[in-house]
């Protein structure tokens, strides 16, 4: 999948999984913009340059809808156009429900639900003369909650259906909206922290290990490439085949 020529726009690239989708893009030929709030993409940026590709590093508070608005108008100016946004940035607290303030509640709707519906108005503005891709990062939680992650998983459900909306409004003018529901995803140190998880995730998913972040950066470059060129509205999950198995 040869993404030469294109520029992408990748939010919450700071992040685990954000670092995996902008260097799956980079290494597909794309020009990356790596958005960052309070984490550093600096390593990103300089991993992909040295590499021979073309990256930028942006910092926008994605809370703030005029914000996102200014990100995506800088993102474009910087090499003429954008061609695909990925709206990744999130946050994933754990809180039982049952003492969940609204404004926990309120956090992680923001974070996680408003500020894609910014970004992908912004983003399809723009990308209205010549269409473009636009992926949201979901989850499997977005049809299946864990326990104690209910603004979490309501959040990704909505992000799931706002990609379908998006999609349906937005597709005469060449714009495909889809979500990527990725499963566990590893990270530094994971086996550490939640040794009983991961175990029980290993136990559960048919191809038995732990997603990568590149895992989830190649269904996003997929979904960007004209192979996917008639595809739109749709959630596409990432998660090792756990999603098969029965719940009873």
């Amino acid at each position: 999948m040869d993404l030469s020529g294109r520029t992408v726009l990748v939010t919450g690239a700071s992040g685990n999984i954000g670092h995996g989708i902008a260097r799956r893009f980079a290494e597909a030929g794309a020009a990356v913009v790596a958005h960052h709030f309070g984490g550093s993409v600096d390593s990103l940026v300089h991993e992909i340059r040295a590499a021979g590709g073309q990256a930028a590093a942006i910092s926008a508070d994605l809370t703030d809808e005029n914000d996102c608005a200014r990100m995506v108008d800088e993102a474009t100016a910087w090499r003429g156009g954008l061609d695909a946004l990925v709206n990744n940035a999130g946050v994933q607290p754990v809180q039982p429900l049952a003492d969940m303030t609204a404004e926990q509640w309120r956090e992680v709707v923001d974070t996680n639900l408003t500020s894609a519906f910014a970004c992908t108005q912004a983003a399809a503005t723009v990308m209205r003369e010549r269409g473009g891709s636009i992926t949201h990062i979901a989850s499997i939680e977005g049809t299946r909650p864990a326990p104690g992650h209910a603004h979490y998983s309501a959040s990704k459900a909505a992000l799931i259906m706002h990609a379908r909306s998006a999609a349906l409004e937005y597709g005469r003018f060449g714009i495909r909206v889809n979500t990527v529901s990725p499963g566990l995803i590893s990270r530094p140190a994971i086996e550490h922290d939640w040794p009983d998880g991961v175990r029980r995730w290993q136990e559960a998913a048919p191809l038995t290990r732990l997603g990568t972040p590149e895992d989830v950066g190649n269904a996003c470059v997929f979904l960007a490439s004209g192979h996917a060129a008639w595809i739109t509205g749709h959630d596409l999950v990432v998660d090792g085949g756990v999603s098969a198995r029965p719940t009873w």
